[in-house]
């Protein structure tokens, strides 16, 4: 049994939805975001920027104060609106090479305690804690958790007959994607969705699991407070057929002493070695690896000794550490070695190579993309993938919508 609720989303008027929401603040370059600061007033960057600015002078709490100051200098403008009553929405992205739809509710912290909402991902300590200081100083959230459900046919075909009415928001963006919104607020349709959800009995999170984490902990610190808001956090949810899941590949600075012919030797135990040459050669299935070193693109094929592996170790990502990464070239860290970068696989390996060339870079390493069904194997057993193995979409864009706490 999974719960939804509707609530009162605080949004931006019609006419400024396409200035008002953004990307990630940390897609933007520095040159970027100057420009959208300069010549922009309705970005929402404005009001996430406090947050970032003067880090090394002003404390947390005065920068995340600034952050709740300019959201409501931004609703006192006008530029957002709050509904009257509480409300579901359809939403749909339309990106160059895929199409996203799916509806954004609240989720419940007692689905997500009680491991009805599973998790696949580790958190960092210090990230839940920083981004649960956010939510209570600033009192809001604008970046919902991608929730993933098994595909519904009831709830597909709901989907399609809303997306023939005129919908509230239908705009484009600058990175050429369109944005369509449809709001729910007829109570029978909200009583149908809580139904057709309350028979599915997981949710999986695809991306977020620090923004759920620091959910859970607002509320373990301020539930007696008797905030209803808080018993629930912004999601967006998507039919497990519709989230599209890239990896994330590794660059590396050094071979850990080795010499070329000395490390293709070694990788030679695990794995049958190709020299591509200069073909772009990616993997095509799973248990294949690319390669770029030394001026040439490899094609691993693994051996596959372990004939009885569990579900982590037959994971790619796994493998790759396990006979690689850490005891070939020493990386025992995924997420803190300095030696070790990620490059998200919906860019081109040719951006592993030109950083490799230029010498920053000695090895780089191509992965196959992990696929939904590993996820969920991977949450149903309570274990969690190794850090960096997944880059999902779609992505929300900040200033859409927002959840007040």
């Amino acid at each position: 049994m999974s719960k939804i609720v509707p609530f009162k989303a605080v949004r931006p008027t019609p006419d400024k939805v396409g200035l008002v929401t953004c990307r990630n603040y940390d897609d933007y370059s520095s040159a970027e975001l100057a420009a959208w600061l300069s010549f922009n007033p309705y970005s929402f960057l404005h009001v996430i920027h406090p947050a970032y600015v003067h880090s090394q002078k002003i404390t947390l709490d005065k920068r995340f104060k600034g952050v709740a100051h300019k959201y409501q200098d931004f609703k006192n403008d006008g530029v957002f609106v709050e509904e009257t009553k509480p409300v579901f929405f359809v939403y749909e992205i339309q990106t160059k090479t895929n199409s996203f739809t799916g509806i954004v509710a609240g989720t419940s912290i007692d689905d997500y305690k009680n491991n009805v909402i599973k998790k696949h991902e580790d958190t960092l300590q210090y990230r839940v804690e920083l981004f649960k200081d956010y939510l209570h100083q600033t009192g809001f959230n604008t970046e919902p958790v991608l929730i993933t459900y098994p595909d519904n046919i009831s709830i597909n075909q709901w989907i399609s007959e809303k997306k023939k009415s005129i919908p509230i928001y239908n705009y484009t963006t600058t990175n050429k994607e369109k944005h369509q919104l449809w709001k729910i607020d007829n109570d029978a349709e909200i009583q149908w969705l809580q139904q057709q959800f309350d028979q599915i009995p997981e949710l999986y999170i695809a991306d977020g699991h620090h923004r759920s984490a620091s959910a859970e902990l607002l509320y373990d610190e301020f539930k007696t407070a008797g905030n209803e808001n808080l018993n629930y956090f912004m999601s967006f949810l998507i039919a497990e057929s519709e989230v599209k899941i890239y990896e994330f590949n590794r660059i590396i600075r050094d071979l850990n002493g080795h010499d070329v012919n000395a490390f293709l030797a070694q990788l030679g135990e695990h794995f049958i070695i190709k020299n591509k040459e200069q073909e772009l050669w990616k993997p095509q299935s799973k248990f294949e690896f690319g390669m770029y070193l030394d001026g040439n693109f490899y094609a691993l094929f693994y051996k596959l000794e372990n004939k009885n592996p569990t579900i982590l170790e037959n994971l790619d990502a796994q493998i790759l550490y396990d006979n690689v990464l850490q005891p070939l070239l020493g990386i025992e860290d995924l997420r803190n070695d300095e030696r070790i970068e990620y490059i998200p696989g919906k860019q081109s390996i040719l951006t592993i190579k030109e950083l490799i060339d230029e010498g920053e870079f000695e090895v780089g390493f191509m992965l196959f993309p992990s696929d939904i069904s590993e996820i969920k194997a991977l949450a149903d057993n309570n274990l969690i993938m190794p850090p960096k193995s997944t880059y999902i979409e779609p992505k929300f864009r900040s200033g859409l919508m927002v959840y007040e706490l």
